[in-house]
């Protein structure tokens, strides 16, 4: 008789292109999240928490014209009910779709305008990178119904209230502000303007939008006949003459000194364009409503080389930079680069109701931000475990209980040893584990004298890596104390470490 085959075991593994997150990670990133949505909410933005789930009919806009669009989302399509097939769903691709079909699904019950702020994970079935997962954080921040763009110079100030609030102090970050319609402008400038030059239009924004990895040569052979990478493919340019091509490069060449020089230039360059001449007086009212707040140069400036997402945004965007140099994995010297970014996109609602609806947001990538602080040394990588309170002996489990109680109430982060507690050494070492600042120990002498001993496990584990006997001595990392003095001494202990907020 042939034996049963054994049902394989499950691999262990993350999917490609996700991650766990432990400790310290999820702690951080939380706190973070709750200090920008602090700012948010002090800006009278209101929180907002959707679906994680959305139709695709919901999510079109983002998504491949296919049969089957699972490309760039997780999708699924419902089984069928009847001779009626399922709908197609999706996890949401970013924060911004699901806002508006929030926003047109309850429009007569939400303020006009109607301000939110929304944060969680997103997922993209994109190929994985170094840095690049599937799954990852948004933390955005919206204004719909609101055509003023000093709903745009409130986002940006926002933006640099959020950067500071996190630990980016002013002089390491910039907020770049530019304006679609500018470019619009330009683009009719350049006689690119009408339905018959569509493809052009595309080619040219797809070149800018490639400014950081190509470089001024390699855009504006993309603006001409085309352009030969190192590999050898070739990509069709748009056929532009050279004034042509100089009135593009001129538009991101623009920047000055001041804010009032670079928007003079502009000025310039789309001189005859009615959409271009709008889209320079906004950016010269968003930088007047700045200062007027107290947000000069130094923290918001007017730069038209911010090309972000100008097939997708239709007024100012803007995004945030951080300018301090990091080292890569390699050892070598790079800027750290862009953190958040948004702008104004008037038409995406337009798509429920038939109606334009002014709309601007931004959003901030948590996980950037996150490692910006680390690699800056702004942020501990370990978070202080728990005060472990040892066991001693099986049948008082309701002695350690009522001791971890009492420094639970005290405000101090603490838990019973609650594995085997035969051999004391493991516990020990479980307290190591754990990152425990500090571990309570009473056994029967101690329970008959009315003591604890309490050890300090920073301290010892400093004296054990380097102090001589004689210093051992002269710092004890073990102290003996009456028992209702429990709380008092583990407090001292984490106060002398600087922790005395960190175990809450």
């Amino acid at each position: 008789m042939a034996k049963p085959k054994k049902t394989p075991r499950p691999k262990a593994e993350t999917p490609k292109g996700f991650r766990d997150y432990f400790g310290a990670e999820v702690t951080q990133r939380t706190e973070m999240l709750r200090k920008i949505a602090g700012v948010y909410h002090r800006y009278g933005f209101d929180a907002l928490e959707s679906s994680g789930v959305e139709t695709v009919e919901a999510l079109g806009k983002f998504l491949p014209d296919v049969d089957r669009p699972n490309e760039g989302v997780f999708a699924w399509q419902e089984d069928a009910e009847g001779d009626k097939p399922g709908d197609w769903l999706a996890l949401r691709y970013d924060l911004t779709a699901p806002l508006a079909r929030v926003y047109a699904q309850h429009r007569n019950d939400l303020p006009t305008p109607y301000r939110r702020y929304a944060m969680g994970p997103v997922w993209r079935n994109e190929k994985p990178g170094p840095g690049r997962f599937r799954q990852f954080y948004q933390c955005d921040a919206d204004t719909v119904g609101a055509p003023s763009v000093a709903a745009d110079a409130e986002i940006c100030a926002m933006l640099a209230d959020c950067l500071e609030e996190v630990g980016i102090p002013r002089g390491d970050y910039v907020v770049r502000v530019n304006n679609r319609k500018v470019l619009n402008g330009v683009l009719e400038v350049a006689g690119l303007a009408g339905d018959d030059k569509e493809r052009e239009r595309g080619i040219v924004l797809r070149a800018i939008d490639k400014l950081d990895r190509l470089g001024p040569d390699g855009v504006r052979a993309l603006l001409g006949a085309g352009r030969k990478d190192e590999s050898g493919d070739f990509t069709d340019g748009a056929g532009l003459g050279d004034a042509q091509a100089d009135v593009v490069m001129g538009f991101m060449d623009a920047k000055r000194t001041t804010g009032a020089e670079t928007v003079a230039r502009l000025r310039e360059l789309v001189e005859g364009s009615a959409i271009g001449a709008e889209g320079v007086s906004e950016l010269e009212t968003i930088a007047g409503l700045l200062a007027a707040g107290g947000y000069g140069p130094d923290r918001i400036e007017i730069d038209p080389s911010v090309v972000r997402g100008l097939g997708y945004y239709t007024g100012p965007v803007y995004e945030a930079e951080l300018t301090f140099d990091i080292q890569d994995e390699k050892g070598r010297t790079r800027n750290f680069g862009s953190v958040a970014g948004g702008g104004r996109y008037d038409d995406l609602v337009k798509r429920f109701t038939g109606q334009a609806v002014p709309a601007t947001g931004v959003s901030i990538g948590v996980d950037r931000l996150l490692a910006a602080l680390h690699a800056k040394g702004r942020m501990q990588s370990d978070t202080a475990g728990p005060v472990v309170v040892t066991v001693m002996d099986r049948d008082r489990m309701a002695d350690y209980q009522a001791m971890v109680a009492e420094l639970r109430q005290a405000g101090i982060r603490a838990e019973v040893y609650l594995g085997n507690p035969k051999n004391f050494g493991n516990q020990l070492k479980y307290a190591d584990r754990r990152a425990s600042p500090a571990a309570v120990i009473e056994g029967g002498d101690e329970k008959e004298r009315g003591v604890i001993q309490i050890k300090d496990l920073i301290l010892g584990a400093k004296i054990a890596e380097s102090a001589t006997l004689e210093e051992w001595k002269d710092r004890p990392s073990q102290f003996e104390v009456p028992r209702d003095q429990l709380v008092e001494k583990v407090r001292e202990i984490l106060s002398t470490h600087g922790l005395d907020e960190g175990t809450k």
